[in-house]
């Protein structure tokens, strides 16, 4: 390479590549767009290779840069471990503490709870992003994830911070025009308002009956005119009328106790979507982690939880 690596250049690239362009880059650095550029431009004369491919709308990052990008998240990540481990960041929350969470979920519950914890812990500068699925178990760019479910995954930590059901639900409106329906299979003759998330097999919705050697589980396949992969726009969609729903308890608990939304076949049981923070093993000792992950959990004990047992 022409010139060395400068240690800054590390955290510089990790940034720019999670934020997927210059100007988000900029935003997120507190600097000029032009700046971002012009550090790009100097790292890329100095190991002598372009790292990021750039077009008008777009930037992706080239096969060196997505090698550049690798080796500089676990030279980050070696970093915040040798602190861990030597005691620096074991007592007092501190440092950058990404957090990843669904769309409406995180938009509703998690984005307030990240602003009191910021308040509470001064020297914490937080990061919330918001997807549609999970990030894979394996990328580098979140330190603790909320998630529903447990991931089926022993590389991470998996903490059950609340209790959690999905319930089927429509408007009173729409049940008067169409009828209650009183057992699975009625769904079929019914419209219903879907939502493409995570890795659910979309348009199955499954329904068991009883509890433990006596259940019994019907998978049925169903219909509508709306689909979404918003989670609150779904919700909304059911509040006009549209269809049934099946929906978390946590995002229709007010709805339900209002009457602007009527359980439908109550009496039969939905998967579990219990809330978990997932967060990598590496991270168990950072206690900006761990002092999160313990204000999610008493924050959601302290609410009026849906299921709460």
């Amino acid at each position: 390479m022409p010139d060395a690596i400068h240690p800054a250049d590390l955290g510089f690239f990790s940034s720019l590549a999670s934020a997927g362009s210059l100007s988000g880059a900029a935003r997120e650095l507190g600097i000029t767009t032009s700046a971002v550029s012009k550090h790009l431009s100097l790292l890329e004369a100095r190991v002598g290779v372009p790292l990021v491919n750039r077009t008008t709308r777009r930037m992706g990052l080239t096969p060196e840069g997505e090698l550049f990008l690798e080796h500089a998240r676990r030279i980050l990540g070696d970093i915040d471990a040798m602190e861990e481990q030597l005691g620096a960041a074991r007592s007092t929350p501190k440092g950058l503490l990404r957090i990843n969470a669904t769309l409406g979920f995180g938009r509703s519950h998690v984005a307030p709870l990240v602003s009191r914890f910021v308040q509470k812990h001064p020297q914490v500068e937080a990061q919330l992003q918001l997807s549609v699925n999970p990030p894979p178990l394996t990328d580098d760019a979140w330190d603790v994830c909320i998630r529903f479910g447990a991931p089926p995954d022993t590389r991470v930590i998996a903490r059950r911070v609340a209790p959690n059901r999905r319930l089927l639900c429509a408007a009173p409106a729409y049940l008067a025009r169409r009828g209650m329906p009183r057992v699975p299979r009625d769904l079929m003759q019914h419209d219903c308002i879907g939502i493409r998330q995570g890795e659910e097999a979309y348009g199955v919705w499954r329904l068991s009956h009883g509890r433990g050697r006596q259940a019994s589980t019907e998978s049925v396949r169903i219909r509508g005119k709306l689909t979404t992969n918003d989670g609150e726009i779904a919700v909304k969609w059911a509040l006009d009328g549209h269809g049934i729903l099946m929906r978390a308890e946590w995002d229709i608990e007010r709805y339900l106790k209002s009457g602007r939304l009527v359980p439908v076949l109550p009496q039969y049981f939905t998967p579990d979507a219990d809330i978990y923070a997932v967060y990598p093993q590496r991270h168990q000792l950072a206690a900006r982690v761990r002092a999160f992950v313990e204000f999610v959990a008493k924050a959601f004990a302290q609410q009026a939880v849906p299921g709460k047992t």
